[in-house]
């Protein structure tokens, strides 16, 4: 069987060079949002990228002495993509800050779905995360990489989140955000009568929800509602929902959104009938 061609590697000597513009101080520079482009990190997420049907790798920055074994993922890029090298020294330069990982990318959004547009592909079982006023990357990133873990089928932002494509939260969701299925609301949108016109059913967190989780049959198309670490869910949206609660210890009335998003997941994901 022939060999899959390696695309040809660009050197690059001088971190001031033209060519790698996008990559140059990563962290103090924030390109989601600026023509749709972001920048993956890590050998495991650029590979969620590559993946994708959602995203395109425009060029590979990654450490001369990692080049000969990341060739299995080089061999997957499209023809033509363009794929620098420099040495560790001038990839720290690059980016600003010591590159342990060794490889960068830059990627560019392909495909924008609306939130009917992802409903509407739903099977006859399925769940979907909406979540609202989610601005902390972090959380982003570990609800994201909950979502991917326990099947979720979407994932809808109000206008209220933060990008997924925000280089923190692609790296703490372990590329999941560039996999997971997901669309934003439109600012003037109802998401409950969005819901119930796909029928799905909304099933809202919060610390005073009416039931209990573990009381809960998971609904065969289930809409799992979060909100931000603090204010929570908006109370007109609570009103209108059903709303669940997880018990807690003592003192204890809440537990981190992302953490709450695990545990949720889990018990609709094994608990939905087929």
């Amino acid at each position: 069987m022939p060999s899959v061609p390696l695309p040809t590697i660009i050197p690059i000597t001088d971190p001031e060079d033209p060519r790698i513009e996008p990559y140059r101080d990563v962290r103090e520079r924030d390109l989601v949002g600026r023509d749709g482009l972001f920048i993956a990190e890590g050998a495991v997420v650029v590979r969620s990228l590559l993946q994708s049907t959602r995203t395109l790798a425009r060029s590979l920055l990654i450490a001369e002495k990692r080049a000969e074994a990341l060739e299995p993922m080089l061999a997957a890029l499209p023809a033509g993509t363009p794929v620098y090298t420099a040495t560790q020294p001038v990839l720290d330069r690059i980016a600003g800050f010591p590159l342990h990982r060794g490889i960068l990318a830059v990627g560019e959004r392909i495909e924008t779905p609306g939130a009917a547009d992802l409903l509407r592909a739903c099977g006859p079982v399925a769940r979907v995360v909406m979540l609202f006023g989610i601005g902390n990357h972090d959380n982003m990133g570990g609800i994201f990489r909950n979502a991917a873990a326990f099947g979720a089928d979407a994932v809808i932002l109000d206008s209220g989140c933060c990008d997924p494509l925000y280089r923190k939260a692609i790296r703490v969701s372990v590329g999941a955000t560039l996999l997971v299925p997901t669309a934003k609301l439109a600012t003037d949108e109802d998401p409950l009568a969005l819901l119930d016109r796909f029928g799905f059913e909304a099933v809202a967190l919060s610390p005073a929800g009416a039931e209990t989780l573990a009381a809960l049959t998971p609904p065969r198309r289930a809409a799992l509602l979060f909100g931000s670490e603090g204010p929570g869910l908006p109370p007109a949206l609570l009103a209108r929902a059903r709303s669940v609660r997880i018990p807690m210890a003592g003192s204890f009335d809440s537990l981190n959104v992302a953490t709450t998003s695990g545990i949720v997941l889990h018990h609709i994901a094994s608990g939905q009938v087929p």
